[in-house]
């Protein structure tokens, strides 16, 4: 074993899939990267996701209290990348990179029609939001696209780096 530094620990300890989260505040719907985030409860399901003070996106959850939860497929990867490397203040990030919103069903903020899976969130509770910028969300509204059967998600790495869903192996659990 060697030293590693304190940096790079985020770079082996990603929870999950870089998702989209999008939101519509006055109007104006808006679409970020996101990849820290986790699953809290099962049943209501519980979402835990970190979005910095300093992204657009923050002010417009905090005051809707509601967002999309879009789970892109690796063939998504550019536009991933191009949602994250831009901010919704300098104007229309769907458009910008070639992503379509379609109306929700429970919340204003959009469906993002490419992905495979969207999840409608409502934010329970903003306890930590003040000290960690993490909202706890609950699903309210659940979106699987039929025609993507075997969809490959994509996880970060760190600065540029993702890996792709593999192989599925299936072990004995006690788990539903």
């Amino acid at each position: 074993m060697r030293d590693m530094p304190l940096a790079d620990v985020y770079k082996l300890i990603e929870p999950g899939p870089v998702v989209l989260l999008t939101t519509s505040h006055h109007g104006h719907a808006n679409v970020m990267t996101m990849s820290w985030h986790m699953m809290v409860e099962f049943t209501p399901p519980l979402i835990a996701c970190v979005v910095s003070s300093g992204d657009f996106s923050h002010a417009a959850l905090r005051a809707t209290k509601a967002c999309v939860i879009a789970i892109p497929d690796v063939a998504l990867a550019e536009k991933v990348v191009a949602v994250g490397n831009c901010s919704g203040r300098d104007g229309d990030k769907f458009a910008a990179c070639g992503l379509t919103a379609r109306p929700a069903k429970k919340v204003a903020a959009p469906l993002v029609a490419e992905c495979f899976a969207n999840l409608e969130c409502e934010v329970r509770d903003t306890s930590l939001v003040e000290t960690y910028n993490l909202f706890i969300l609950e699903v309210v509204k659940a979106w699987r696209d039929p025609a993507q059967h075997a969809p490959r998600t994509i996880h970060h790495q760190g600065y540029g780096s993702f890996s792709v869903d593999g192989d599925t192996i299936r072990l004995p659990s006690r788990m539903p």
